[in-house]
């Protein structure tokens, strides 16, 4: 019999490890209880929080400030680097990231308190560094709708990434930002095969979907990308001229991408994601994976851990390069503006 959560990334719970203690049950604790739900459902978690912007000057992303109204994501993608972060707060990075979604209420009021102290300077918030902003959370909270509102208010410039469709809900707004060169907007897709991206990101719209996202938010006047991340060798690397030039012809200017690395328990988690999809390609992905980041899959250097290194990692890149110029040509992204900044809002124009 398959256990596996239907409609779920990840097919187990891995162990935490800041729990200071496991519990071991033996076969004859397992034989007294049901077979587990395969069904799982979604538990939202609401919390009123301290602070709402993060804020990283890594080498690799110096000066990112970025919101993340939800902690976790039911999208369930099993490459996600955020799935080590939930293990902060008590969770698995498993399945419990994909149904114990964290929610914070309070994140549109820290966001106006944080537009109105002394030392904010008008700067580009990205929303979506962490977990995907239009996840299905935020259908029923309008957290991220609420913070675009302020945004406007403020005419503070954002820009956000997602591989959701929800986001033309708030198209409405988008397309007010964009006339004051305030947003810039990217779409995620990784992959054009629907078998695939079925396994990878099980709870996301397909990437014909995003296409017409891409398309529709151009047309409305928003500055568009399209991220073709992660790269996994072996699945999904042979897809980015195909990606790109899709992206490029409903309105992408630009592309980026990232090669995956499997820190932390991201690892265990693909390494039985992998073989229970694809056991005839494990071994091969795996490996390749290995070689693009120095003999492991995972990587935390500076420099390196995003692009990898070594020869598959070099055709990587090239492939994308040569993409990029073919499709995109001289195209580029305009910097946004934040001169337009009002401190205190519109109230201030009264």
């Amino acid at each position: 019999m398959d256990n596996r959560a239907r409609g779920r990334g990840a097919g187990i719970n891995t162990n935490n490890k800041f729990r200071k203690q496991e519990i071991e049950y033996t076969e004859e604790d397992w034989q007294q209880w049901e077979e587990p739900e395969t069904n799982v459902k979604t538990l939202y978690i609401e919390e009123i929080s301290k602070t709402i912007l993060s804020t990283s000057d890594s080498p690799d992303v110096r000066n990112f400030n970025s919101i993340n109204p939800y902690r976790g994501c039911e999208h369930g993608c099993i490459y996600c680097y955020a799935r080590n972060s939930h293990e902060y707060w008590g969770f698995s990075a498993g399945l419990d990231f994909e149904t114990k979604i964290v929610v914070k209420k309070n994140a549109p009021q820290l966001l106006e308190k944080l537009l109105n102290t002394k030392k904010w300077e008008p700067q580009t918030i990205f929303f979506s560094g962490n977990t995907d902003c239009y996840q299905p959370a935020e259908k029923k909270y309008q957290l991220t709708r609420q913070m675009l509102e302020i945004c406007l208010k403020y005419r503070n410039p954002i820009s956000i990434l997602t591989k959701n469709a929800l986001i033309l809900r708030d198209i409405d707004l988008l397309e007010k930002l964009a006339k004051l060169n305030l947003v810039h907007g990217a779409i995620s897709i990784t992959s054009l095969n629907e078998n695939l991206r079925g396994k990878l990101e099980p709870r996301t719209v397909t990437g014909k979907r995003r296409l017409q996202v891409i398309k529709t938010l151009h047309e409305a006047g928003v500055q568009m990308g399209v991220m073709t991340a992660p790269i996994i060798p072996g699945l999904n690397d042979h897809e980015i001229p195909a990606i790109i030039q899709a992206a490029s012809e409903v309105g992408a200017v630009w592309a980026g991408y990232t090669v995956v690395r499997l820190n932390g328990a991201i690892a265990e988690l693909f390494a039985e994601w992998i073989n229970y999809h694809f056991p005839d390609k494990a071994s091969k992905v795996l490996n390749q994976i290995k070689e693009c980041h120095g003999g492991q899959v995972n990587d935390s250097r500076f420099g390196l851990r995003m692009s990898g290194e070594g020869k598959y990692a070099e055709h990587i890149r090239q492939l994308h390069a040569l993409a990029c110029r073919k499709y995109f040509g001289n195209q580029e992204l305009t910097t946004l503006d934040t001169s337009q900044f009002i401190k205190g809002g519109q109230t201030k124009l009264f």
